[in-house]
């Protein structure tokens, strides 16, 4: 990892406008259509031009033959690569200018990167700084740094060694990384450093960040837009926490029946806030109805109002009479007064600053949110919330989904998925050409029968995909089935798990991977270190203690696991140390997974059989002859698999087929009799790779 290069051109001014990952990516496109003596001509950029994401859906191939040559472009000249970054750049600008700018996404944490203007807002990077010294002011290690100036660039000097921003994520989710897998060195080597920005990246996806666009390289690059918009991601994330209903049932009171609450569920916490708001305006006789954060807040009027129903006793009559400025610094001080941080200035209330706007109306719903505490609504909300297994193998799904790069951000997998759209980005990006998008309908969706025809489509190509799906048709999704939803969603995550592997097939000789070949890699690997211990299944209770997964991880990379950290694994206790190491020390060493210790210590063998795959396909990356030698020859020697589990932990619906990673198996049928059956297995999660950019499962 510490030979990582990244691309550089020449161009400073050019190079800033791309992140890492998009500049591998399109310099890959670049490289793939050179001629026999290495030249790209510019006749060769049109019809590579119209193949890209950002095009393809905007011009045809004759339209961009046609700006390229409004700009004076001789398509028999040869042209290298920072030429083809501008002709690029030149299209990006005409793109934006043709949709009338980006829209906006119903999720503040799908906020992608722009290229073409990366402008740093002061307010922002002053009210984070102030954040981060507030919350990580007395870090063992933080605090020789701390507190940061926001006037300098000291924040993004700092966040180069990735410790910062590691630290940020487990105070916004606690407990995510385990902070003995953080290199804390003074002085960090080039290795260390990308080791933390590889554990930020992967644990940054495994709390709901999208870094699709964020490699390690432009972190230790310290690049002001991207490291910004990764805190402003976290600190969003900590002070939504709140916004649902299972950490405050109170929210219940917003809306009038059943209906309401399916809806309520299924609203990202920016929405919540708002419907919030708007409840409490209501009450209190304001009239205009707040929709954002920016302009709708702007005279400070809606705030004068929403503070005096909230906390009366700070009021001062002078507020609504006082004009825009003035009513913005009362507003300010009232809200102080209820012990609110500060994260605005009336000037950014003035202006609209929508982020900050949106992190000063979270904490007047931290510090007060003025709800009933009605026992029977809350014993009401509590019953619409999903148990413990269901919950996990949701939050599992989603980071999943989100972590693929689609479109769509998914907030509540079971609500989302209804309408069949974001099953079918999903199934694009796991099997590209899979879907036939002229056959389905985009979103908002009124008419109920379009849903039905986007949710067949789905059943259609998982049946294509060979997905056990035995009588199902998509309205059984429409109608929000959760156990069909997840075990289909099972076969989908899996099905992408294969095709990674397959990636690899040099490695295995032509041979598909099945799941006990994984188990024999991992022993064979193990054993290759000397180390005794190994696994006889993914189900093997021995598995709990986390020592074998310890020893595969030091065996694929010996620097990764720090042994006087390691316990026995006797005690629980014990055994959730080493469970909360290893998930760290595994995103640390690049695998981006979605599993929760818990997983590891009820040896939940789904859940078991993602990690191993993700290490070897992490493994088999690597440059080590050994690898493939100990990986081949795989022979068909007995070694238990999934399938063999017993019907009562694994049986969905009475029916199961063969978990065997193999292109004649699926791994889970699913039927529609599945209702009757409330012992499904928690499900397993995500595979991929975070290299020094985004997830190789996304490629």
């Amino acid at each position: 990892m510490s030979s990582y290069v990244g691309v550089h051109i020449t161009d400073q001014s050019l190079q800033s406008q791309f992140t890492q990952v998009e500049l591998r990516s399109l310099e890959s496109k670049f490289n793939s259509v050179k001629n026999q003596n290495g030249k790209v001509m510019a006749g060769d950029l049109p019809p590579l031009m119209v193949k890209l994401k950002a095009f393809r859906e905007m011009y045809s191939e004759e339209e961009i033959r046609g700006i390229l040559s409004a700009l004076d472009s001789d398509f028999s000249d040869e042209i290298d690569f920072e030429s083809f970054l501008k002709a690029y750049l030149s299209l990006q600008g005409q793109t934006t200018a043709k949709s009338g700018g980006s829209k906006n996404s119903s999720s503040f944490l799908k906020a992608t990167t722009t290229t073409l203007l990366h402008t740093i807002s002061e307010s922002e990077k002053a009210s984070y700084v102030a954040h981060i010294n507030s919350y990580l002011g007395d870090d063992p290690f933080l605090k020789q740094f701390l507190p940061l100036d926001p006037v300098t660039n000291d924040l993004f000097h700092i966040a180069k060694d990735g410790v910062l921003l590691c630290k940020l994520i487990n105070v916004a989710v606690p407990g995510t990384i385990d902070e003995r897998a953080i290199n804390t060195k003074r002085v960090l080597n080039p290795w260390e450093r990308n080791e933390n920005h590889t554990l930020c990246l992967n644990s940054a996806k495994a709390i709901g960040c999208t870094v699709v666009n964020i490699g390690t390289q432009d972190l230790v690059e310290g690049r002001p837009h991207l490291v910004l918009g990764l805190i402003s991601q976290i600190i969003k994330i900590q002070l939504l926490a709140d916004l649902n209903l299972k950490k405050t049932p109170q929210l219940v009171e917003l809306v009038d029946d059943s209906r309401d609450v399916e809806e309520l569920l299924s609203l990202p916490p920016e929405k919540v806030l708002l419907k919030w708001m708007n409840f409490h305006l209501q009450k209190a006789g304001y009239k205009k109805p707040v929709s954002n954060f920016s302009s709708d807040v702007k005279d400070g009027e809606a705030y004068a109002y929403l503070l005096n129903v909230l906390a009366p006793e700070y009021c001062n009559p002078a507020t609504l009479d006082a004009k825009p400025n003035e009513r913005a610094k009362l507003v300010l001080d009232h809200a102080e007064r209820m012990n609110c941080k500060r994260y605005l200035t009336p000037k950014d209330i003035l202006e609209g600053s929508s982020n900050l706007n949106l992190a000063f109306v979270a904490q007047i719903f931290h510090e007060r949110n003025g709800l009933s505490t009605d026992s029977k609504k809350i014993s009401f909300a509590e019953m619409m919330t999903d148990d413990v297994q269901t919950s996990r193998e949701e939050r599992c799904f989603r980071l999943w989904i989100n972590s693929l790069g689609i479109i769509s951000y998914v907030n509540n997998v079971f609500e989302d998925v209804r309408n069949g759209w974001i099953l079918l980005e999903v199934l694009d990006k796991v099997s590209p050409g899979s879907v036939n998008w002229k056959q389905a309908s985009r979103p908002p969706i009124k008419m109920p029968f379009r849903k039905v025809e986007n949710c067949n489509q789905v059943v259609r190509i998982g049946k294509q995909l060979k997905f056990s799906l035995v009588n199902i048709a998509g309205n059984d999704i429409v109608q929000g089935n959760k156990k069909l939803i997840l075990a289909f969603l099972w076969q989908l995550m899996r099905f992408n798990m294969l095709q990674l592997l397959r990636s690899l097939r040099s490695h295995s000789q032509g041979k598909e991977m099945t799941d006990a070949d994984i188990l024999k890699w991992a022993n064979i690997i193990v054993r290759s270190t000397g180390r005794t211990s190994q696994m006889e299944s993914f189900k093997d209770k021995s598995l709990s203690n986390g020592i074998f997964f310890l020893e595969l991880l030091s065996a694929v990379e010996p620097r990764v696991v720090n042994w006087n950290l390691v316990t026995k694994g006797e005690s629980a206790d014990e055994k959730k140390l080493n469970a909360t190491y290893i998930v760290s020390v595994a995103r640390k060493l690049g695998c981006s997974i979605f599993l929760l210790p818990e997983d590891i210590m009820e040896v939940n063998q789904k859940m078991l059989l993602t990690l191993t795959a993700s290490i070897m396909f992490w493994s088999l990356q690597q440059p080590v002859d050994d690898t493939e030698r100990l990986l081949s020859p795989v022979d068909t020697s007995p070694a238990t698999s999934i399938s063999e589990e017993d019907e009562s932990s694994s049986s969905l619906g009475g029916e199961i087929s063969n978990f065997s990673i193999d292109d004649t198996a699926s791994d889970t049928t699913v039927s529609s009799q599945v209702e009757n059956d409330s012992s499904n297995a928690p499900l397993g999660g995500g595979i991929g790779v975070e290299g020094e950019g985004g997830c190789i499962a996304v490629k």
